[in-house]
């Protein structure tokens, strides 16, 4: 675009741009940790000798795929949405370096190896989370809407997890890792159902009408909040008495609940257009994973003993990988349309997420966990390839952001 005639002061920046708006610098983050932390993780089950750091391999390995991976996708979320909901300009400059550089230093004084000890590690691991509340808060006040600090308060939810899962490696309790594990993956899978819940119906509506469709969505009456209401059931159920009768009972409701809000939302007219089908396909994987687990929990299936990492591959890490590239377009100036290597990429995710959780039952040795591994690193190394330069450089409309 010709900058010709604009006056310098309307003139959209030109040169590297990661830190313009919040979304840049975590997202490429959260594509990046994807990628980093599965290849390490198949390098030590394949015999590869990485060193423990502050927390076991095992431990780390869980621990970074949600506060890292799924804690800087909702950070990038967060600090894209809040100027949008009110009305402030976009997080960019020095507190979004200052914000980016503290979630990169906490992922690097808990890496394999790492010498940090323990007990400086976890606190400068749990600071990401807190700093970036605080540098929301003020906006969110200045707003005075009471539903907007919904989100951060699951955030802080989230965070909650973290305090737990580390804590323990600190020795400030005992027996709290698999509990904060698990409050984190369930106030994930809770924001999905809350933020997937309003802009998957939203964006449908727009697509169909852009189409000429007068049809749009129609809930369920109370469907909608009944079904974030078991979401949140669960991760309490699930903190207090996991893996019950009561929990199972709390995911099958939650997924009878999930699975009627998605049939109300027209999915099957969105076949056309990939950057939407998506959303839909992400969205399923929140019934099927928790119809799963309820599986395992009634019926002790064996087949369904991996439902965490259903939950997890498909259900968050899908729905991150469909709003990520969409989000990266709209706020790039780029047309909302996919490319190939994205509809490929969220056709293998899915695949990773079935070897993953039902391959150890079916194929011998390590083949389902290499093969899961590999979809995952090819699944978000295509989104890098895509949408990493978009994230690196200005807007392609040229404007500001």
């Amino acid at each position: 675009m010709s900058t010709a005639n604009t006056p310098p002061e309307a003139a959209a920046p030109a040169g590297f741009a990661l830190f313009r708006q919040g979304l840049r610098p975590f997202f490429l983050i959260c594509a990046i940790w994807a990628v980093v932390t599965v290849v390490l993780w198949l390098v030590a089950l394949h015999g590869g000798g990485l060193p423990d750091g502050p927390l076991p391999g095992a431990r780390w390995h869980g621990h970074e795929m949600l506060a890292g991976f799924v804690g800087a996708a909702l950070s990038g979320f967060l600090l894209t949405a809040i100027p949008n909901w009110t009305g402030r300009a976009a997080y960019s400059g020095a507190p979004l370096v200052l914000l980016a550089m503290l979630f990169v230093v906490a992922r690097l004084v808990l890496l394999p190896g790492s010498p940090v000890p323990v007990n400086i590690a976890v606190p400068i691991a749990l600071l990401p989370i807190p700093a970036l509340l605080v540098t929301v808060l003020p906006a969110l006040m200045r707003a005075a809407t009471p539903r907007l600090l919904g989100p951060p308060g699951l955030l802080l939810a989230f965070w909650a997890g973290d305090v737990l899962m580390l804590g323990e490696a600190a020795g400030w309790w005992e027996g709290t890792f698999e509990s904060g594990e698990l409050l984190s993956l369930n106030v994930a899978l809770l924001l999905v159902g809350l933020i997937g819940g309003r802009i998957i119906p939203a964006f449908t509506r727009n697509a169909l009408r852009a189409a000429g469709q007068d049809i749009e969505p129609q809930p369920l009456p109370g469907v909608d909040t009944a079904g974030v209401a078991a979401l949140l059931a669960v991760t309490v159920v699930d903190l207090v008495a996991p893996g019950g009768l009561l929990a199972g009972a709390a995911a099958t409701a939650a997924a009878v609940l999930a699975m009627l809000r998605l049939s109300r939302w027209l999915g099957l007219r969105t076949l056309g257009q990939p950057i939407l089908w998506v959303l839909h396909l992400a969205y399923l994987m929140t019934p099927v994973a928790l119809s799963v687990k309820a599986a395992y929990l009634l019926g002790d299936a064996t087949w369904a003993a991996n439902w965490l990492h259903l939950q997890g591959i498909s259900a968050i890490g899908l729905m991150i990988l469909a709003v990520m590239p969409r989000a990266t377009l709209g706020h790039t100036g780029y047309p909302l349309r996919a490319s190939r290597a994205m509809v490929a990429a969220w056709l293998l995710l899915p695949v990773a997420a079935a070897l993953r959780a039902f391959g150890p039952e079916l194929l011998p040795g390590m083949l389902p966990f290499t093969a899961a591994g590999a979809l995952w690193i090819t699944a978000f190394g295509l989104f890098l390839a895509a949408h990493g330069p978009m994230l690196l450089w200005p807007r392609a409309d040229g404007k500001p952001g």
